[in-house]
């Protein structure tokens, strides 16, 4: 295949990207790869070239990422010019960084000071790069947590669309933070059926380093599961650091496998997780040539792979119809054989919101307040 060419789309912004940052195993994995090495074409970037590609890895949460590689490769090429528009780029972005860690670390210890459990989920899965919007988690009342943030940070609710009513999570706005806080409470998943998973997620969580901060953060198994329902059930598309974190995840070889299976089976959706880790393997194996150290029982409990991966309006997308409608089967199905009957009823709704936002956004151009 050429080296400028995927079976996952032909965007030259994801595959220069993409090369970037999954660049194939080579002897001494600590040096970054050269220009020749990517035979990317990128010493001849025009500039509107190198602004689509920071547009593109800003919405797949990669810039400190792909744009330090990007920023290495130019030095060593002796690339001042090019090598200035990453520059300028990375230092924009870990400005924005800063600040929002700065938030994050007094969010956090409000909560902790009042005595109410709290996790960042999702935002700091891409570290050194950080998510759109800041993710937490927390058993708190809402009453608690909504009296917590106006008090502390004269926060502002944003409008709740129905899709937050279902998942229970609430965003507040405020001042001096670009980013929306958005905090789950007590419930997970696309619409909030996920009791047992929010139930242990903070007993579970652990303590770790970010920079100079200091965040609890999901088990391994519990950010796997929290990424596939975010991924396979709600969004319907993967983002490159989706790929990126999970491959440095299995890395660490802190996954348990057998407790992942566990707990994703008990939640009904085991199948998803087990596709969601196919489709991450295949996607670096295309790229970098080696994919995941997956067990057997993984692969055998996927349904598909990153064969069925298409990159469609900016995102690698997943085909909805029959793949992620099965998934979605399979997880209502478990929810009834466990007589969740409540759970079941939140879940059962899911078809009937997606349908009023895909019909909101072919009449108005916009789901907003449904999803």
């Amino acid at each position: 295949m050429n080296k400028t060419s995927s079976p996952f789309g032909s965007s030259k912004s994801l595959i220069v990207l993409s090369r970037l940052l999954l660049p194939p195993s080579r002897g001494d994995a600590s040096l970054p790869p050269t220009a020749g090495e990517l035979d990317l074409g990128i010493a001849e970037f025009s500039r509107e070239e190198f602004e689509d590609m920071l547009a593109l890895a800003s919405s797949h949460h990669v810039v400190m990422r792909g744009l330090d590689a990007f920023l290495q490769i130019m030095r060593q090429a002796g690339d001042d010019n090019r090598a200035e528009w990453a520059a300028t780029a990375l230092a924009a972005e870990g400005a924005r960084i800063k600040n929002a860690m700065l938030f994050l670390e007094r969010v956090c210890a409000a909560f902790q000071a009042e005595g109410y459990d709290i996790t960042v989920i999702k935002s700091l899965d891409h570290w050194p790069d950080l998510g759109s919007d800041l993710d937490l988690y927390t058993n708190a009342a809402p009453t608690d947590v909504l009296q917590l943030m106006t008090r502390s940070f004269a926060a502002q609710l944003a409008p709740r669309s129905w899709g937050d009513r279902l998942a229970r999570k609430w965003n507040f706005v405020i001042p001096g933070l670009p980013e929306a806080v958005e905090i789950h409470m007590g419930r997970l998943g696309q619409t909030g059926e996920q009791v047992g998973i929010a139930e242990s997620l903070a007993g579970r969580a652990t303590l770790a380093p970010f920079g100079s901060h200091m965040f609890r953060v999901p088990a391994a198994e519990d950010r796997l599961m929290i990424s596939t329902m975010q991924r396979m059930y709600r969004h319907f598309y993967f983002r490159l650091c989706d790929i990126v974190d999970t491959g440095r995840l299995s890395e660490t070889g802190t996954i348990d496998y057998e407790d992942l299976r566990f707990s994703a089976k008990v939640a009904g959706i085991w199948k998803g997780v087990a596709s969601y880790l196919a489709i991450v393997s295949d996607y670096l194996t295309h790229y970098r040539g080696r994919g995941l150290d997956l067990p057997p029982f993984v692969r055998v409990s996927a349904r598909f792979g990153g064969d069925e991966l298409r990159f469609i309006r900016g995102f690698l997308r997943i085909p909805i119809m029959p793949q992620s409608a099965k998934l979605y089967g399979s997880q209502l199905t478990t929810l009834l054989l466990h007589r969740e009957l409540r759970n079941s009823v939140r879940l059962s709704l899911l078809p009937c919101l997606a349908t009023a936002a895909a019909v909101g956004q072919k009449i108005t151009g916009s789901d907003k307040g449904i999803w």
